[in-house]
């Protein structure tokens, strides 16, 4: 397990806008975290806010400006950066004494970390010892990482106004890299949602991918995973180009917030532990790949193993469960989610959104078909933005104003791809089910899920406009929430010292609702998406679906023998509800045996 960063936990990207300036408001305490770089737009205004805020001079990027969209990307990062090295510089002379952020760092530290020992140390320390350790303190401050996500879905291709397409590099993925990479920021791009060869490719043309002349390169690669399969596919594929993934980042399929990459049955646990036996394998193929392409480039090899670290995320909710996949599954850290979307310290909601959620139950959280990407997104049932969206089709006006068409992808009416959350599509699909004659069941059916998709480029941004009193984009003042289904085991608003500590096992945040193990709930989730999936197949099982729900009832099989392996880390109770998984597989597979 790697010690040297401040912390054992991360902060994941959340939506477009939820930690869109995360880094501000915690990396000076050492926390790392990803912010979005997607929506270019709220990119912009938010850097006009804070160099408004900070009297800092502001020039921006006019969308007639050649190549805006990255240039705009740039000069975020750039400004969070010089921020950040500002609140550094600020918190290193700051007193020892309670309610200064010099003392919170320190305080919020995990016992283990050394620089908290030495600050335990001083505590107890008078005169010129404790002013010794004071200033090894102060130079011992290390600020978070402000990392960024892309995801690798998100990737239309981009037209000038005479409707003429713009060359491959700008498009929507490509020219978020390209901001990245000409930023001063010494940090990691996180690819999501799985491998796109274009964008993948697209890391060779900037140096600071490479390894530099301390021989580690100065942007990092991270890819989130799903499973072991997927991070040796496309670690091999990025390493036969001569770049290197610092780190793979394993999220479960289904127990998670936004988008969910459902594994076929593959369960947190067994992928862990795959990870944990096969690690120095998988470090050691891409070792060899990534140095024999720098050596046909030409380039920099490096002279020995980079680093690659293992982290998790998806549904951690106590101390117990961060403290095992730590050191049980000798991982480097664990991100921590959806429970800081009730820490107002930390990232951006609404204060209608934050009172919904704060006092939310189990059955306001599911798992929709909202998204127009086409793959399950975790919803919430309160918020504006369904609100929003039932009224329109009460109105008989379905869909929504397209603005920002970042999920643009449908060319099934038009030659320019549309988005299927758009209120054009919506219109010209329902008007084409209403004459296909259909019977009226199953018109009603397909015309639901249809107006089952919501705007989330609208939706997932303006949050972070309304919290900061900014006019959200076109008036559009609906928010979209996506969290794990984990935060129903969380009420009320919290602290960022309040959930650190939490983390940590230094208090208790969880609400009365009975909550099984992560592992637990992340296999009852599977479970229930199964019998979905079964019933929505009964009617049209193949040959090839049959087989497919018989590997997925295989891998969970396999999942819960594991986990029946480990009673002395799971409890009791949790062994009992193994037992009840297992005869409930059973039988679904004698369901799909018969079908």
């Amino acid at each position: 397990m790697n010690t040297a960063a401040p912390h054992l936990f991360h902060i994941p990207v959340m939506g477009l806008g939820f930690t869109i300036d995360t880094p501000l408001k915690v990396a000076r305490f050492g926390i790392s975290s990803v912010l979005s770089i997607v929506e270019d737009e709220l990119l912009e205004r938010m850097r006009e806010f804070y160099c408004k805020s900070e009297n800092l001079p502001f020039k921006a990027h006019s969308n007639q400006d050649p190549d805006f969209r990255a240039k705009r990307i740039t000069s975020y990062l750039d400004l969070l950066d010089d921020l950040v090295k500002m609140q550094i510089r600020r918190i290193r002379t700051e007193a020892f004494v309670p309610g200064t952020d010099i003392t919170q760092y320190f305080d919020m530290l995990p016992e283990q970390n050394a620089s908290k020992k030495l600050y335990l140390t001083m505590l107890n320390s008078s005169g010129t010892k404790r002013e010794e350790l004071q200033q090894q303190l102060r130079a011992l401050i290390q600020p978070g990482n402000i990392d960024v996500n892309i995801m690798t879905k998100v990737d239309k291709m981009n037209y000038d106004q005479e409707g003429a397409p713009l060359p491959l590099d700008c498009s929507d993925a490509l020219a978020a890299l390209r901001g990245f990479a000409k930023s001063v920021l010494a940090s990691s791009v996180v690819f999501s949602a799985g491998l796109n060869p274009r964008l993948y490719s697209y890391c060779e043309a900037f140096d600071d991918f490479f390894p530099s002349e301390d021989n580690m390169p100065k942007k990092k690669i991270i890819l989130k995973v799903s499973d072991y399969r997927s991070a040796l596919i496309q670690g091999k594929f990025l390493a036969k180009k001569g770049l290197w993934v610092s780190e793979f980042r394993v999220e479960s399929g289904l127990n998670c917030g936004g988008h969910a990459f459902a594994t076929e049955g593959l369960l947190m646990g067994p992928i862990l532990e795959e990870f944990k036996i096969k690690r120095k394998q998988l470090q050691d193929e891409l070792f060899l790949l990534c140095n024999q392409s720098l050596q046909s480039k030409g380039r920099r090899v490096f002279p020995k193993k980079p680093a690659l670290k293992i982290t998790a995320q998806g549904g951690l909710g106590t101390p117990e469960e961060n403290q095992l996949l730590l050191y049980h599954y000798q991982l480097d850290s664990v991100g921590w989610g959806s429970p800081f979307l009730l820490v107002p310290e930390a990232t951006n909601l609404d204060e209608e959104s934050l009172q919904q959620l704060a006092g939310a139950s189990p059955s306001d959280y599911y798992l929709s078909h909202a998204s127009p990407l086409g793959v399950p997104l975790n919803n919430f049932r309160k918020s504006s933005s369904e609100a929003q969206r039932k009224m329109r089709i009460e109105k008989n006006r379905p869909g929504s104003p397209c603005y920002k068409k970042y999920l643009s992808s449908n060319t099934e009416f038009t030659e320019q791809p549309i988005c299927t959350a758009s209120r054009q599509y919506q219109h010209l699909k329902i008007k084409q089910l209403l004459g296909s004659g259909l019977a009226p069941d199953v018109q009603r059916e397909e015309i639901r899920k249809i107006e089952e998709k919501d705007c989330l480029c609208e939706g997932l941004g303006a949050s972070a406009l309304l919290k900061n009193k900014l006019s959200p984009a076109h008036n559009l003042k609906a928010i979209s929430l996506c969290p794990g289904p984990n935060l129903a085991y969380f009420s009320g608003t919290f602290s960022l010292r309040e959930m650190v500590d939490h983390i940590y096992g230094r208090a208790n945040l969880l609400n009365q609702l009975k909550r099984p193990h992560v592992f637990i709930n992340e296999l009852q989730i599977y479970l229930d998406y199964f019998k979905n999936n079964l019933i929505g197949s009964l009617n049209t099982m193949t040959f090839k679906k049959e087989k497919q729900l018989e590997a997925f009832i295989e891998n969970l099989s396999k999942g819960i023998s594991y986990y029946k392996s480990m009673p002395a880390i799971l409890g009791a109770e949790s062994t009992r509800l193994l037992e009840e998984f297992d005869a409930e597989l059973t039988k679904l597979s004698v369901t799909v045996q018969q079908v």
